[in-house]
């Protein structure tokens, strides 16, 4: 089990870090009280995995869009890693992020684009969230923390990431096939067993707490527990959980995918590439299963 754990985890970190800079949805950033200070609104802090405002939890992956939020561009490297732990302000970027009085963890910052991690420790309630870029301070914005907030790291605008245990990519032009392992990558799934302290790059797996109230739903039916080896964070990276699967034998071809914790569910409409095999007929012709 470590070694699959450790395989997967470097390809799910370069996908998970291909975010896009500036979504059209994503509603303008409005100017705030101070003339220079960085500018967001509530709907472009979303769930980093889903895209979606008002998906957020402790020990998530968060995303913040805006204007003017870093002077500079600066993405996580080994070196900014400490203890093994997420920094909380990336050396020469001069950007820190403070939700409810506890700064966050922070993967990468640019003008227009913040990632960071909410820390494990807060409670679920109502937030603050303020950037502050070299001593300015952006608009505080009233968010909400859930308990969970289940959310599936995304390939392109419909399709899951997922690999094979060894970390070939499942895609489109790679489906899987029924009966076959994949693993599936989200945040937002909640406290593991063992718990990470705030920050914590896990070394090892640790389990999901709750495995009575998850579930893993294609085209809606959840898929036996008898068939999910794993549910839990990822060594290797901050605030990424992953769910090692068995396909039934009967999935259907390109199943929307859903993670169910708690009776939150992931967004809709997320597409897992699996193709059924093509059969030979008695007569020779070829059928899809």
């Amino acid at each position: 089990m470590s070694q699959l754990l450790a395989r997967a985890s470097w390809v799910a970190v370069s996908l998970a870090l291909a975010w896009p800079l500036d979504p059209s949805w994503v509603a303008s950033a409005q100017t705030g009280p101070t003339p220079g200070a960085p500018k967001y609104v509530r709907a472009s802090i979303v769930n980093g995995a889903s895209y979606l405002p008002d998906r957020l939890a402790p020990n998530t992956i968060v995303t913040v869009f805006g204007e003017d939020l870093a002077f500079t561009t600066r993405a996580l490297v080994p070196s900014d890693i400490s203890d093994q732990r997420l920094p909380t302000a990336l050396p020469g970027a001069g950007v820190r992020v403070v939700v409810r009085n506890e700064l966050a963890g922070l993967f990468y910052v640019s003008p227009n684009q913040i990632n960071l991690l909410i820390p494990g420790n807060l409670l679920p309630g109502r937030a603050e969230i303020r950037v502050v870029r070299q001593g300015l301070a952006g608009p505080p914005v009233e968010v909400y923390l859930d308990e969970v907030a289940p959310g599936l790291f995304l390939l392109d605008e419909h399709t899951a990431i997922a690999t094979y245990p060894d970390g070939t990519l499942v895609g489109p032009g790679h489906p899987a096939r029924p009966g076959e392992w994949v693993v599936l990558y989200a945040t937002g799934l909640g406290r593991t067993r063992p718990p990470l302290a705030p920050y914590e790059i896990p070394r090892q797996a640790a389990v999901l707490e709750d495995l009575e109230n998850f579930a893993v739903l294609l085209d809606g039916k959840a898929v036996p527990r008898e068939h999910v080896a794993y549910v839990g964070v990822t060594p290797g990276f901050a605030g990424l959980y992953q769910i090692n699967l068995r396909l039934p034998e009967d999935v259907a071809e390109d199943p929307e995918v859903r993670l169910e914790v708690r009776g939150r569910l992931s967004q809709p409409g997320v597409r897992l590439a699996v193709e059924r095999l093509v059969a030979t007929t008695e007569a020779g012709t070829a059928s899809q299963e």
